[in-house]
């Protein structure tokens, strides 16, 4: 039997499709808690984004994203007696979620920063770069900063 141009056997056309959505796509890494971890993570996610075929202006904005949001982990991990913190990229849904998880009770606030100083910009450009961006506190001394990005073409939500 031929459908509008289709060609379809009795099976297939008894047969039940359900479409369900994907699950996310998902990159994790577990990062020492020094000064390279930035770096690590931003070559991590550099070549995942590759593979997940995201380039251009938002794998930029992806990596800048998580280098400042690695750094804080790290520093705020560095007052603790841990020594890790983890890194997660997602893509599902028209969006690119970063999350990264570290073992401080300390929440991040946006500050700003002296013309001279070296350090305090990062949520400035977190809260400026991402679509949205927040804190999940993980029991007393825990908790995940995650950072999204809309990907182009992606429906408004």
């Amino acid at each position: 039997m031929r459908t509008k141009g289709i060609a379809m056997s009795a099976r297939a056309r008894s047969a039940t499709t359900r479409l369900t959505p994907a699950p996310p796509l998902t990159a994790a890494y577990h990062l020492p808690a020094d000064a390279r971890s930035a770096r690590r993570a931003r070559d991590g996610l550099r070549e995942q984004l590759r593979i997940w075929g995201i380039d251009g202006e938002l794998a930029d904005v992806a990596e800048l994203l998580a280098s400042e949001l690695v750094a804080n982990a790290v520093t705020a991990t560095l007052r603790t007696d841990r020594t890790d913190i983890g890194f997660r990229a997602d893509l599902s849904a028209g969006r690119l979620r970063l999350e990264v998880d570290d073992a401080s009770d300390q929440l991040p606030l946006i500050t700003q920063a002296e013309e001279d100083e070296e350090c305090g910009r990062g949520l400035l450009l977190v809260n400026a770069l991402a679509s949205s961006w927040g804190v999940i506190v993980r029991g007393a001394t825990e908790k995940t900063v995650w950072a999204e990005l809309t990907l182009p073409d992606a429906p408004d939500t």
